[in-house]
């Protein structure tokens, strides 16, 4: 990558951290920081917990939208402006309701489709995947730093602080994508990030990738439904002060990390994959039945991380992998749709489980979906292995996108291919143990 797509990869990385430090945080502390509010019960906090993912599931693609008309910046600024007054309105609020206000304008800011477009736009076709790596990286990154800092700042300034906080950093990634971040002269048209209309039936009607869409459904609605259960019993149960929550959280997720690394290379490199899949989520599974036992409540969390770190890095993959060649924008679009459905359905029949049948309610809720999710996975097909390529067509090659794409289409390893004559861009799936690259670089950059 040149400097300028370096500096524009990591200040929008460094954006987009910032306003998920705010919706991550809040995780650890909001059940046990916010029974001092008026009209507190386990369904509310709940609700609560999960509220962003309603506003987030309606407004993500229509962000995107917004951002091809009115430009990124723009969009991304609202977002974040929004965001932040959600995070001040949930910061003084004495009551649930106001809390659980707050979280739903948090949601509102739903910049996430508006960024990658904004990454496409500063980032050439060759160093875009490159580019799309390092903020998912830093998407990871915030949330185990999220886990640490949410139950520290809770204890120095209770809820209302770890809230305003958030309203700092909110504030901190405005100042960064109007200072650091540059404004692309012309938005580019970019398959992986764009969500198309036409293509939205050809995804849905697509089963395995059905079957994706219900596991990151499922993935986050565990995980929010397990925040209202845990940090009660790691404080009453196990006597584990508030804040020294984060400290158990991160050491979970540092030492899965390690741990799934090799997991993932393995996968890949031995084209195990879908057994690596299936056995993360036994694991995951085996995690949430641990938890119903307080003996095994501190072992349930490091196993449940570490399926969880799996499964949340290798079900995008393979939403890639699976989605026809051009369509990966309109296919990440419903996943993350799907993603923050699951989140805010997981934070609200948790917290009435938990309400109305207590600590087991709340594993039967999560045991349910997972136990549906494995049959999906056992029952799924081997998924190709094939790696997204963006290629930018070489401008002395004189011929019509019909018939460079069958030209692409007959050498050896390339699965899939589609041809953008106007932005002199193609879209190929490509076996990388097979493709020969020297061929593809005939026809471009890669």
């Amino acid at each position: 990558m040149s400097p300028q797509e370096l500096k524009s990869t990591v200040s929008l990385s460094l954006v987009f951290v910032f306003r998920m430090f705010g919706l991550f945080m809040v995780l650890p502390i909001l059940v046990l920081y916010s029974k001092d509010l008026e009209g507190f019960t386990p369904a509310l906090a709940g609700l609560a917990i999960g509220a962003y993912g309603f506003s987030q599931a309606i407004l993500q693609i229509p962000f995107g939208w917004m951002s091809d008309r009115f430009g990124r910046k723009p969009v991304i600024v609202v977002g974040m402006l929004i965001f932040m007054i959600g995070s001040l309105v949930a910061a003084s609020a004495d009551t649930m309701y106001g809390v659980i206000f707050g979280r739903i304008l948090q949601g509102c800011g739903a910049i996430a489709g508006a960024v990658t477009a904004l990454l496409a736009d500063l980032t050439r076709e060759q160093n875009r995947t490159k580019a799309m790596a390092v903020f998912g990286m830093s998407i990871g990154l915030s949330f185990s730093i999220a886990m640490l800092l949410g139950p520290l700042f809770a204890s120095w300034w209770g809820l209302p602080g770890v809230f305003t906080s958030n309203a700092i950093m909110a504030g901190l990634g405005i100042l960064i994508l109007i200072t650091m971040v540059p404004t692309p002269v012309v938005s580019r048209t970019d398959l992986n990030t764009k969500f198309s209309k036409s293509d939205l039936v050809t995804v849905v009607k697509n089963p395995e990738m059905l079957r994706l869409m219900a596991g990151i459904f499922t993935l986050h609605f565990v995980l929010m439904a397990l925040f209202v259960f845990l940090p009660q019993v790691l404080e009453k149960s196990l006597e584990i002060p508030r804040a020294d929550h984060g400290w158990i959280y991160m050491a979970s997720l540092a030492i899965s990390f390690v741990m799934i690394i090799p997991v993932i290379i393995f996968s890949e490199s031995k084209r195990k994959l879908k057994q690596c899949f299936v056995g993360s989520i036994t694991i995951l599974l085996a995690a949430i039945a641990a938890m119903s036992n307080l003996d095994g409540v501190l072992i349930g969390i490091f196993l449940f991380f570490a399926a969880f770190n799996f499964l949340e890095a290798t079900l995008p993959s393979l939403v890639s992998k699976l989605s026809p060649s051009g369509t990966r924008g309109t296919s990440m679009g419903i996943y993350s749709t799907s993603q923050f459905l699951g989140a805010a359905l997981g934070g609200s029949l948790g917290g009435f489980a938990m309400q109305n049948w207590g600590g087991s309610g709340v594993i039967l809720v999560c045991v349910i979906p997972t136990a549906l999710w494995w049959l999906l996975s056992v029952t799924m097909k081997q998924p190709p292995y094939v790696s997204s390529m963006v290629m930018a067509l070489d401008s002395s090659v004189s011929l019509d996108a019909r018939t460079i794409g069958k030209e692409l289409a007959i050498i050896p390893g390339v699965e899939e291919v589609t041809v953008l004559d106007s932005e002199k861009t193609a879209y190929l799936k490509v076996d990388k143990k097979v493709v020969d690259m020297t061929v593809l670089r005939q026809y471009g950059e890669c």
